[in-house]
């Protein structure tokens, strides 16, 4: 009788087949893309805030032409009249329900037109902001620009002279600065620097531009803009500096005790190499996000600024577009202002994305 002495293929050392691996569908493999969520998601942020101020604007109590009808009716006119003259003169139908306003603002909204001024009938409101958004994006720049490269080079310095008289002095500097709202210091150059010092007059500072002067792109016209703008930047310089010392000596600080600072440093490199490309660079990152957002948060800080130093941006603008109920002005200016804050985070995420790609990774691991 034969034996059969074959044994059956044992299962230990073979490989097991492998389960098919599904592919993703097209929108889930685009989803997974980290720019592409992270532009959906502000996306969805403007369309919240575009909502919200919309609604919001119109719970203020009176509408343009109540408004108006109100300072016409106090020099004698009957409120009858009043109310004529202003429904006549305004672009607003105040009888339009309010889910008619909405449908019309957000259709043409979606086709990149923010509406009609309600108090300068026929301007579009892209128009009128844009006479003022420039002179406060151009300030409001050059100073935080200005401001964070002084903070994150005064900020290292306090880092390497800790304790010392220089780290004392500095830290001390940066808290008050830091602690002073902006309108405050803007107060204080106006009065300090012309009122008592005298080194400027007020009159001839305030505004963007001055009487005669032809626009265009001359040394004239450029160091006339910057003349008017001198306040305004100093002031953000000021009211933004501290913050970046305080904020950089930390980062930098902690950066000092790593390790691969002290292998460097037994390596022999110079303590310039040292703190520029591993100090310096390892330092900022944790701060990138918070550079953008300090460009867009200061741009709605401006309001404030400019009111104190009659500079001509869209701080007047807005105050007279609360004071006139023009709401699509309203709406367009909080849009915008709200927009900037959304971009620099966005901006943010995508370059803190490429320089450390651990974040990209892993936002991209939980989708």
């Amino acid at each position: 009788m034969a034996v059969d002495t074959e044994s059956p293929p044992s299962a230990v050392g073979t490989d097991s087949p492998k389960a098919p691996q599904r592919r993703r569908s097209i929108p889930a493999r685009i989803w997974r893309n980290y720019g592409v969520r992270r532009t959906i998601n502000a996306i969805g942020v403007v369309f919240v805030v575009a909502n919200v101020t919309f609604f919001l604007a119109r719970a203020m109590p009176g509408d343009p032409v109540e408004v108006m009808a109100g300072r016409l009716s106090q020099g004698g006119m009957t409120w009858e009249q009043a109310y004529a003259i202003a429904q006549s003169s305004l672009a607003y139908d105040s009888g339009a329900p309010i889910w008619q306003q909405w449908w019309e603002y957000m259709s043409g909204l979606a086709m990149g037109d923010m509406g009609t001024s309600v108090l300068y009938p026929g301007d579009a409101v892209f128009d009128v902001i844009m006479r003022y958004l420039p002179w406060t994006l151009s300030s409001v720049g050059i100073g935080v620009s200005v401001a964070i490269l002084l903070g994150l080079t005064l900020g290292m310095v306090m880092a390497y002279r800790r304790n010392t008289s220089v780290d004392h002095v500095l830290s001390v500097a940066a808290s008050i600065f830091g602690a002073i709202p902006n309108y405050l210091i803007a107060m204080a150059l106006v009065i300090g620097g012309s009122t008592y010092l005298g080194l400027f007059s007020f009159l001839e500072v305030r505004g963007t531009v001055s009487p005669g002067v032809e626009p265009g792109f001359t040394p004239e016209f450029l160091g006339d803009i910057l003349f008017h703008a001198i306040l305004p930047i100093l002031t953000y310089v000021l009211s933004v500096v501290g913050s970046w010392m305080l904020v950089m000596k930390a980062s930098t600080t902690e950066v000092l005790s790593d390790d691969y600072v002290m292998v460097a440093r037994a390596r022999g490199l110079r303590d310039r190499d040292i703190s520029v490309s591993y100090v310096g660079r390892n330092a900022v990152l944790p701060l990138v996000s918070q550079i953008a957002i300090a460009l867009g948060t200061l741009v709605g800080g401006a309001i404030f600024v400019e009111q104190v130093l009659a500079y001509k941006g869209v701080g007047g603008l807005l105050l007279e577009s609360v004071n006139n109920r023009d709401y699509p002005v309203l709406q367009g200016l909080l849009l915008i202002l709200t927009a900037c804050v959304v971009a620099a985070n966005l901006v943010s995420d995508l370059i803190y994305g490429l320089l450390d790609p651990r974040i990209r990774n892993s936002d991209v691991e939980a989708a």
